[in-house]
């Protein structure tokens, strides 16, 4: 196959856990040809979209080699449709570019592209708000800017977490009590005065256990979570925040939830998702770069049953073409 990926610039790639790289590695181990583009790379000229793309190939005894041992070939500008797969894997926040991209993207996929995920899904599928497409499987959660709402949601719960709709990696967020002496300052903070939408959920003591990232490929999850659990003092499980990734094998309700919603996500042409479990509850559904595959593959490759999520993800991308 012949594969474009669009990432983030490489050089901020942490090659030794960055979850693209690891599924660009496994690709080439199979033989497919690899490009990479940034965001920016993609375009319209006309009725039709175009894309700058780099020739990628990795290389570890490369003379003049980068810390992630790879070496870029060519650039050339290409037509989308000339790909088997374009994946796109910008990381958030998902701000005006990003809205951009994806209506690019769509245009590339009705002109024989095939991308994934689904732009116009992604679009769709915001990774806070989606969660109120399953309300069996979420937490109590209110979606306001209005200050006095979250006020009384609070006085309901008397736990809460609140946090923006386009952030990532546990930027934002924030655990309220009834008695934290800060509340005024942190509503303000967090809506902007009354002027941003944020979701407020109730708070789930299971996070000290971990919130557990279930990785979905095309429809069908993974037999390991990594469980992301929170440092000394610290709320948010999400390793950028410092937490630290266990794996471990689905529950009975992990299945339940990633199973059902995976159903739904294939229908959508959502083909890698990250679903975020706290305990029993689905807290959010990540459709733009989910991450997790490197620690899963490490933490589980002395078992007799490893499991190998760039395999997988490799295996299913094969599997449709």
């Amino acid at each position: 196959m012949k594969l474009l990926f669009i990432l983030d610039p490489l050089y901020s790639l942490k090659s030794y856990k960055d979850t693209s790289l690891a599924i660009m590695r496994e690709a080439a181990a199979r033989g497919h040809a690899l490009y990479v583009c940034e965001q920016h790379d993609v375009f319209l000229r006309n009725e039709l979209v175009k894309i700058n793309v780099t020739e990628f190939n990795f290389n570890d005894d490369y003379p003049i080699k980068n810390t992630s041992g790879y070496a870029l070939g060519k650039t050339q500008e290409t037509l989308p449709k000339d790909f088997d797969a374009i994946l796109m894997r910008k990381d958030p926040p998902f701000d005006n570019e990003y809205l951009y991209s994806t209506y690019l993207l769509e245009l590339a996929a009705n002109q024989g592209a095939h991308v994934i995920n689904n732009p116009s899904a992604v679009r769709s599928w915001n990774e806070k708000l989606s969660v109120a497409r399953f309300p069996q499987f979420a937490p109590e959660f209110l979606v306001t800017s209005n200050n006095d709402l979250i006020r009384d949601f609070l006085a309901t719960h008397k736990d809460i977490v609140v946090k923006p709709l386009d952030g990532m990696g546990g930027s934002g967020i924030f655990r309220l009590t009834e008695t934290d002496p800060n509340i005024g300052v942190i509503l303000e903070t967090a809506t902007r005065f009354g002027a941003q939408t944020i979701m407020a959920q109730r708070y789930l003591p299971a996070i000290k256990q971990g919130d557990k990232r279930i990785i979905v490929i095309n429809g069908e999850p993974l037999s390991y979570s990594l469980a992301r659990i929170p440092k000394a003092g610290e709320t948010r499980g999400n390793l950028a925040a410092g937490g630290t990734g266990v794996a471990q094998p689905l529950t009975s309700r992990d299945l339940t939830i990633a199973t059902t919603v995976g159903k739904m996500l294939k229908a959508e042409g959502l083909f890698l998702v990250g679903l975020d479990v706290i305990g029993d509850y689905l807290t959010e559904i990540n459709v733009t770069s989910p991450t997790g595959m490197v620690e899963i593959t490490a933490q589980t490759k002395n078992l007799d049953l490893p499991c190998k999520p760039s395999q997988i993800f490799v295996e299913a991308l094969e599997a449709i073409h």
